[in-house]
Parts: C-alpha cells; structure tokens; sequence
C-alpha cells in the first residue's frame, strides 16, 4: 500500500471524505516550536491533502497530516474549509517550482513540495476541486432562491385580493433588502500559477506531472540506494541526496 492509500485508509475515510491529493512538504520558513529542546530536530513528515466529504452538500476541505518518526500511523493535524483558504500562491508563474504559499483566514503557511511536479499536480488538482465546488455552491443557492420565490408567488395567490397588493410590496421591499444585504463568499484566489495548472485543458499536463513525479521518486530511490562498488559510492557521498518522494495521486 502506498503512502497515499495509507493516509486515505487511516485519516480520511473514517471520517466519511475521500482523499484527491496528497503532497509531502517541508516549510521553506521553519518554525521554532517551545516544546522541542534547543538544538532539536523535529522528526515528522508533513503532508498537505486535499480531501472532499462523500455526503451532499459535498465540502472540500484541506488538511494538513503528520507522521512522526518512528511510527506507520498518520495524525491529522489542521484541517480548513476551502472558504476559509484566500490564496494559493504558485511564487512562479514562469516556471516549474516546488515553493507554494497557503493564505487562509487566520494563518499563512509556506511550502516547499519534495519536487516541482509534485506541487504542479497538487495547485492543478485543487483549482478544479475549487471550480467544481464553487460552481456547485452558486447551483444550489440558486435552486434555493427559486424554490423560496415559487413558495412566495404561491401564498400571494392564495391571499385575499384586498390585501394582494400590500403583502406584495411587502415583500418585494423584504426580497431587495435581502438582495442588498447578501455578501456571495469570496472564492479562493490562485495567483502566479503557470496557467497550464489553472487552465481548461490540462488533463495531459497532469498526467505529465505524474509521470514526472514517478521518475523523480525512482531517482531518488537510485541515489538512496547506492551500489556496493567503492567508486560508486564516494561519488554517491559527494552528490546531495534529495528527500524520497513519496506522493501517488488517484485519478480524479
């Protein structure tokens, strides 16, 4: 079993939600947290997820999920709503690049994905988890607008004609000051992000950033996993050796 379905397994699907995407990341900013001695390194993987509930009104949400050293078990950690997130930050929109920024309501965190294909398959994935969900919302509230209308256009009906014209304007007046005082919730902003991942189509580029992920993981296992041969392996030591990838998206 992958990372991917272990952390679907262990986090998400109790919780009735189905995991689209998971990406291992590390702050580019580190935070010195009290709790840990001077000195100390923190032992834990982070991954930011991408989950949606399977429940109507669907919701999406985004969570951030830990493993500690150690240990085969996931611990969710943070989780948001997709109205409380602002901004999803690409910092490029030139090129590929592992470095992202969240922006939610009350936090701001900043991201470096364990491979630039890894971040490009996570904003891609969550843009049009974003549109579907946005799209979906702005649906329902206009089925509930016209079902509220239809309800109103019916009690008028049945109402005496010498009081017709009066509840009328009533609640005509009441339906513009509802119209006046309604705010639509603010969408989620994606900002310098390459269009490719923001675009119409792009279901080659995902599957591009996938394969490109894949490699990159059997790269990485290659250089973690030297041959015995004496050459080899000073020449191994003298290469910087990048964190093993370890995302798998399912097809969504």
């Amino acid at each position: 079993m992958n990372i991917q379905s272990a952390i679907n397994k262990e986090v998400f699907i109790p919780r009735d939600e189905r995991l689209l995407v998971a990406v291992e990341v590390q702050r580019r900013k580190r935070k010195r947290m009290s709790f840990l001695p001077t000195g100390a390194k923190a032992d834990y993987t982070t991954f930011i997820c991408v989950s949606v509930t399977n429940k109507r009104p669907h919701q999406l949400f985004i969570t951030k999920v830990k493993q500690f050293g150690g240990s085969s078990s996931f611990t969710r950690r943070s989780q948001w709503m997709v109205e409380q997130l602002r901004q999803v930050n690409g910092i490029n929109p030139n090129k590929d690049s592992p470095e992202f920024d969240l922006v939610f309501d009350n936090a701001t965190d900043q991201w470096v994905a364990s491979s630039s294909a890894d971040k490009c398959i996570l904003v891609q994935i969550l843009y049009h988890a974003c549109q579907t969900y946005w799209e979906g919302k702005a649906g329902n509230l206009g089925k509930v607008t016209s079902q509220r209308r239809a309800s109103r256009s019916h009690q008028h009906q049945e109402a005496g004609a010498g009081t017709r014209d009066s509840s009328t304007g009533s609640a005509s007046r009441t339906l513009q000051a509802r119209r006046k005082s309604y705010i639509p919730p603010r969408q989620t902003e994606f900002i310098n992000c390459q269009s490719k991942l923001t675009g119409e189509a792009c279901t080659m580029n995902l599957v591009i950033y996938r394969c490109k992920a894949f490699l990159n993981r059997m790269k990485n296992m290659m250089v973690a996993n030297p041959t015995h041969s004496p050459a080899r392996a000073r020449w191994c030591r003298r290469r910087p050796v990048c964190g093993m990838i370890t995302v798998q998206t399912p097809e969504v």
